[in-house]
Parts: structure tokens; C-alpha cells; sequence
């Protein structure tokens, strides 16, 4: 159901950012409207490094690469004396990560090997030769090059505390000859489960590896049969990996995916974080926490509970252990139940956990340890998410600008802080914090997407709506250019997926979130938070269960009446949308009224038993309808929309991605069905190759977007 997997008008404070600042007061009343080309045409950034001296920053942008109909991602360097400069530009470098000698930065990428044939954006010529590797580059000088060459994709990967080692998780390889056998027994046959294989963690000398690669840039290709040598394995033809490194070290392998890798300061234990081969959450207990020797051994593991572990980090003593759970992501203190966003420090020596920050009553996320020890995290409450500094059960608000803080990090050799920031009408940025303790004072040091300081400026307010048992519920209402507080608008619910996520005050302009730009276009934007959102209390999402659309749906329904009612929404003029769980609350709205005219949907099932077997988080969805098919198989019916399709009478425009297995593909399929055999009015468009996020070629969701406004327009002109 999640799509795991992203408030009022304020002018911005002169100390975020002059640049910015100056725009907006030079900014006409009534901007002019943006184009869909602008719109779609954001760079986004995916993640921001502070170097352990703070002198320095790394980021990593994902944009769209039209021409090729691809996503490139790039890393940039920001320096005081330099400012922001590009540090690769091959088309595919993700997660980038300071050495803690602050001399080198490694990362993931799937560009050509030195020397090897490539693309105009230096990846493989052939895609057969696309392998997600570590690459290094220094920050003295010169190219980066790959940790090794072998054709490896890389799962997780962590430096060693003295800066020599990289550790890394991949597949275990076949041997040849277990490669051979078992092309030889099962052909293209494809055994469901059984043939999934875990990981084995590695560890690899930086220095001697990349010598190395400058000495000998290809690998040379070895004799028929004769696999590489391992130092860490037998020889023989039979039993030495065939693509495991010469020069890399096995220390454990796991029976699960490895995740996460962090390394204690102390260079005494590795601890890791595991999930599902299969990436398929069907039991909690794969993701856990493991510890194991840097000498390498049996691994062991720390953690037994139905929660989803996330982001360790240590203590600069190697003393405590923090983790987060995220929101939606089950509990470690029961039965899987899914709650707003935990953190927890562990005793590594006693492996007891102790909860922080219980007393907040928003949801805990993206957590960071300052160099004193103490720990600032960011917490969503309502439609705001701020800096809080957590100690114990409690959690302090620091000063904040209004808005929503992402990404927050810090270093262990200086103060200062790192994080992103946007609004509804700012982009994302990333900015500086001097006093981590001041986080409202900031320092840009990004300034993408500036096309958005003269477009898509809507004026908004935070709405506020009783449910149909007394439960005042909040919300997000956006308005056209200049239509502030106007009436009778033509209006568009746009609701958000999870359901472990809320609309609030932050920047979004892509296929999933164009609120702002149907508001440009002319629409009343409402975003409601319904029951089961993030930010009102643990309880506010437990109460989903096991009526997951009705109850929620009730919410939706009771907050368009009270804006019919206040006047500011056309009763005539309703229309409705969603992707991911906002299309299963599309799919089942169209079925209680036909008061919307028009309908965009996505990625929403229509009934939950076939689903619950497809779904990739099929643990998550027997625990919001109370059980399995067999053990509830009246709420399994009662809360599909397909069992009341005969009422709709809505046009509907629908979109699935053609290999999603978060909602299966089958379920748009059965949706289009039932819509052609009542002759409802409706389009479906499937997107190839493309999973749940349709994260694959930029065309995809620009299309979606382009037709999902047509068809509104369509039914409902302005």
C-alpha cells in the first residue's frame, strides 16, 4: 500500500537565503503559469554529506534525462572557499560517503570501467555490462576509480574508522560450476522463493585496490573453467567465487540481504542490518540487527521483534547504538502494528533498548548525533515537521522556520549541520546550520529549480474539519493564482498514499505530488489527512484498522462537505485523485457517491485477497484488515471497492506501471475490466518496466501528469 518509497503562506527570513528572499518581494501578485515542461523539470536531491570536518559537503541530485528517457544522478562538491562545483557528471552516482579521514569520497555507480567501451553518459555501451559498483575519488585530485572490476552490485557499503577499508555487501556468487549445474537442471525456469541467495559482507584495502586499477585498469580475462583466486577460499574449480575479488576479504555471510553496514569507532564490532533477498516484506523478523567481528566469523544477531530497523549509528565512544523505525514500519515492543516514527539507543554490550522521545506525539525521524553526544532529530506534527533536540523521553523544540526539515546531518569534527529544507512555494535546498541548536539560521548551498521563484506561487492555508465522530481533522488547501478565500471553485481532492505519510508544508513538483501545479492551472487543491496519517498520534493511525478505505474515506468526504459548506468548493465541480493508497481511496470513494465528475487514479487495488499474495508488503496488509484472507475474509471483502462497482458512475482515468509489485499490475487490470463491462467513461494507461514508483524513464510520469490534468479539464473546464 505505501508508497515507501515523498502549509500557511510565509514570506522567507532574510537569514535563509538573500537570493531568495529577494525574488519573492520582486514577485508579481499573479505569477505567470507554469508549463508542465518547467514543472516536470526539477532536480531533485536525493541526499547531503557533511565532511567530518565540516569544511565540506557532497550532494547527490536525481533530474531527468529526456533525451535518453532515463533519471541521471550526479554528485556535487560544496566548499566555502569554492562554493558548489560538480564532482562527477557519468550519469548514474548515488550515495555518496566521506571517508572519515575526509579524504576521499566513495560511491555507487554503474558508469564503464576505465577503458572499457561506453555511452555518451559513461555508462556501458551494453547494458549487459551495467554493475552497480564502489568507485573512490579523492579530493586531491584525479578520476575516480572503481574498488574493483569485477561485476558486482554493490547492496550496502560503510568505510572502515581508520579510512583503509571499505566494507561492502553483495550476493553470494555462484561458483562456476554451481552456475553451470544449475543452468544445466532448471534451464529459464524460475523457482519462486528457493532461488534467492543472501549476502556476503567483504572487506576491501582502498589503497592497494585502487593502485591496483591505475596499474592494470580491465580486468584480464582468466582461462575457460579457471575462476579468480580468493585468499579467503579454497582454490579449486569447485568451491573459489567466481566473481568475489582476489584482493577482498570474506568475513560473514547472511541467508539475508545485507542493508546497512556501520562500523563502530572503536574499531571493535560491525554492525549490519538485514532485510528480505526477495525484498518482500513477509515476515518482520528479516530485518534485524547482527553484529560480527572485523576479523570476520559467524555473525550474530542482536535484535528479535516485528519492527523494521533503520539508519544505525554509534556513538563516537562505540557506547550506544541508535536506530530509527520509521513510520508504518511495525513496532519492537509487540505484535507488528504499524505506528508512527520510533528511535532507540542500544547498550551494544547488554543489547537492551531503551525508546526516546516516547513523549512526543508526532512521528521521530531523521535522526542525527552531535559531535557532544546529544541527538537532534526531525519530528512531523500536523503539517509542520521541525528540529527537536531528544533527550531521554523528551523532545525539545529548537528554533525553526516554518516549513519541513529533511535530511539532517552532522559531523563529528565540527558544529556545524547539514540539512534540506523546503516549503509548499521553496524548493528543496540544502543549507548550513553554523549553531546546531539555531537551525532557523541558515546558509544555502544548493539553489536548484529556480524556475519556481517566479511559477507555481499559490497562495494556501492549513484546513481544519470535524469527522463524522467529532475528531477534528486537518488538512492542506491550495488555491488558483489570486483566488485566496474566493468561491464556488472548481475543486480537486488530491490525496496522499501510505497511509503512513500526511500532506503538509513542503516542496513537491513531480508525477506524485503536482498539487501546486493543478493549483497554477486553475484548481482548488484540497490534500486531506485522514485517518491513518502520520503526525496526530500513534492512536489517529492505529484507528485505520481494519477498516482501511471506509473509515478513512469517511474523513475524505466529511472534510469536501465542510468546504461545500464554507462555500470555498462548487458542489457541482468536485473531482478526485490519488496514487497508491490515495488510489485505493480514489477506487472506493467512486463507489460511496457520485458527486465527482471526474476521477485520476493509480496504483490502487480494488480488492485486498489477491493483492494481500502480490503485494510485496503482504505482512503489512494482513495487519490492517485483521488477518489473513482466510481469517477475515468479511473485512476483506467489505472494504473493496470491486464488490460495489455497480454504483460508480464517475469517469475515471487510471495508470499502473506494468511490472509494480507493491499493487500488483493485476489490479488496474481487473479495475479496467469492471469499468468497460458497466461502460463507464475511462483511459488506462500502463507504463513498461516501470514498479511502484514510476522511477524509470521521466516520460512516464510526465505523461501521467499531462492526461491526468486533461481529464479533469476534460469534465470539469475551468
Amino acid at each position: 500500500m505505501s508508497t515507501r518509497t515523498l502549509w500557511p503562506l510565509l514570506a522567507l527570513p532574510f537569514c535563509l537565503t538573500p537570493l531568495a528572499a529577494a525574488a519573492q518581494s520582486a514577485r508579481p501578485a499573479i505569477t505567470p503559469t507554469i508549463t508542465l515542461d518547467e514543472y516536470m523539470n526539477t532536480t531533485d536531491i536525493t541526499s547531503a554529506r557533511l565532511s567530518p570536518d565540516g569544511a565540506s559537503a557532497v550532494i547527490a541530485t536525481e533530474s531527468p534525462d529526456w533525451a535518453n528517457n532515463d533519471f541521471r544522478d550526479d554528485l556535487w562538491l560544496w566548499t566555502a572557499d569554492s562554493g558548489l562545483r560538480p564532482l562527477t557528471h557519468s550519469g548514474s552516482e548515488q550515495s555518496p560517503r566521506w571517508s572519515p579521514d575526509g579524504k576521499s569520497i566513495a560511491f555507487i555507480s554503474d558508469r564503464a570501467l576505465p577503458g572499457e567501451p561506453a555511452a555518451a553518459d559513461g555508462s556501458p555501451a551494453s547494458d549487459s555490462d551495467r554493475a552497480a559498483r564502489i568507485w573512490v575519488i579523492s579530493l586531491a585530485g584525479g578520476e575516480a576509480l572503481p574498488l574493483y572490476n569485477e561485476k558486482l552490485a554493490v547492496h550496502a557499503f560503510a568505510w572502515s574508522p581508520d579510512s583503509k577499508y571499505l566494507y561492502l555487501s553483495v550476493t553470494q556468487p555462484l561458483t562456476p560450476a554451481e552456475s553451470a549445474a544449475e543452468k544445466a537442471q532448471w534451464k529459464d525456469v524460475i523457482r519462486w522463493r528457493a532461488q534467492y541467495r543472501g549476502d556476503v559482507l567483504l572487506r576491501i584495502a582502498v589503497e592497494p585496490a585502487l593502485e591496483r586499477d591505475i596499474a592494470n585498469p580491465l580486468p584480464k580475462a582468466a582461462p575457460a573453467g579457471k575462476p579468480a583466486a580468493n585468499p579467503t577460499n579454497s582454490n579449486s574449480e569447485d568451491t573459489a567465487p567466481a566473481q568475489i575479488p582476489a584482493h577482498a576479504q570474506s568475513l560473514t555471510t547472511s541467508p539475508l540481504a545485507i542493508t546497512q553496514i556501520a562500523p563502530s569507532p572503536n574499531g571493535k564490532t560491525i554492525a549490519f542490518l538485514t532485510g528480505p533477498p526477495s525484498k518482500r516484506l513477509q515476515d518482520p523478523a528479516n530485518y534485524e540487527i547482527y553484529f560480527v567481528s572485523p576479523s570476520g566469523g559467524a555473525a550474530r544477531r542482536i535484535t528479535h521483534n516485528q519492527g523494521i530497523e533503520s539508519n544505525l549509528a554509534w556513538t563516537r565512544d562505540s557506547r550506544w547504538l541508535y536506530f530509527q523505525v520509521p513510520p508504518g514500519s511495525g513496532c519492537i515492543d509487540g505484535l507488528y502494528k504499524d505506528v508512527q516514527g520510533r528511535l532507540y539507543r542500544m547498550n551494544p554490550a547488554t543489547a537492551a533498548i531503551q525508546r526516546l522521545g516516547s513523549d512526543f506525539t508526532g512521528s521521530l525521524d531523521h535522526f542525527t548525533l552531535l559531535p557532544d553526544g546529544r541527538l537532534l532529530a526531525l519530528g512531523m506534527l500536523g503539517v509542520q515537521t521541525q528540529p527537536y533536540l531528544v533527550n531521554g523521553v523528551t523532545a525539545t523544540p529548537l528554533p525553526g522556520l516554518a516549513g519541513t526539515y529533511s535530511d539532517v546531518n552532522s559531523s563529528g569534527g565540527s558544529s556545524e549541520l547539514l540539512l534540506s529544507y523546503s516549503t509548499i512555494n521553496t524548493p528543496t535546498q540544502v543549507y548550513l546550520a553554523v549553531n546546531p541548536l539555531h537551525p532557523d539560521h541558515l546558509k544555502a548551498l544548493t539553489a536548484f529549480n529556480p524556475v519556481f521563484a517566479q511559477r507555481a506561487q499559490p497562495e494556501w492555508q492549513t484546513f481544519y474539519w470535524k469527522s463524522g465522530d467529532g475528531r477534528t481533522l486537518q488538512g492542506v488547501l491550495i488555491f488558483p493564482p489570486g483566488k485566496k478565500n474566493a468561491r464556488h471553485l472548481r475543486m480537486f481532492t488530491l490525496i496522499h498514499g501510505g497511509p503512513e505519510d500526511a500532506d503538509g508544508d513542503r516542496f513537491g513538483a513531480n508525477w506524485y505530488d503536482w498539487a501546486t501545479y493543478a493549483a497554477d492551472n486553475g484548481w482548488l487543491v484540497f490534500r486531506p489527512n485522514y485517518t491513518g496519517s502520520t503526525g496526530y498520534g500513534d492512536q489517529f493511525m492505529l484507528d485505520i484498522v481494519p477498516h482501511i478505505v471506509s473509515k478513512p474515506g469517511r474523513d475524505i468526504l466529511a472534510g469536501v462537505d465542510a468546504l461545500v459548506k464554507a462555500g470555498y468548493a462548487d458542489p457541482n465541480r468536485l473531482t478526485i485523485g490519488g496514487y497508491s493508497y490515495g488510489g485505493y481511496m480514489t477506487n472506493w470513494l467512486i463507489t460511496q457517491t457520485t458527486r465527482f465528475k471526474a476521477a485520476v487514479t493509480g496504483a490502487g487495488a480494488v480488492e485486498h485477497a489477491a493483492n494481500w499474495g502480490n503485494d510485496d508488503l503482504t505482512y503489512d496488509d494482513a495487519w490492517y484488515l485483521g488477518g489473513r484472507p482466510w481469517q477475515n475474509p468479511s473485512i476483506y471483502q467489505s472494504e473493496a471497492a470491486l464488490f460495489r462497482f455497480n454504483k460508480v458512475k464517475t469517469p475515471v482515468h487510471l495508470v499502473q506501471g506494468g511490472a509494480d509489485v507493491r499493487v500488483s499490475f493485476l489490479e488496474g487490470v481487473l479495475m479496467e475490466r469492471a469499468l468497460q463491462s458497466l461502460n463507464i467513461p475511462h483511459q488506462f494507461l500502463v507504463f513498461p518496466g516501470e514498479g511502484h514508483p514510476l522511477d524509470k524513464n521521466p516520460w512516464h510520469g510526465y505523461i501521467k501528469v499531462r492526461e491526468e490534468l486533461k481529464w479533469l479539464d476534460k469534465y470539469v473546464p475551468e
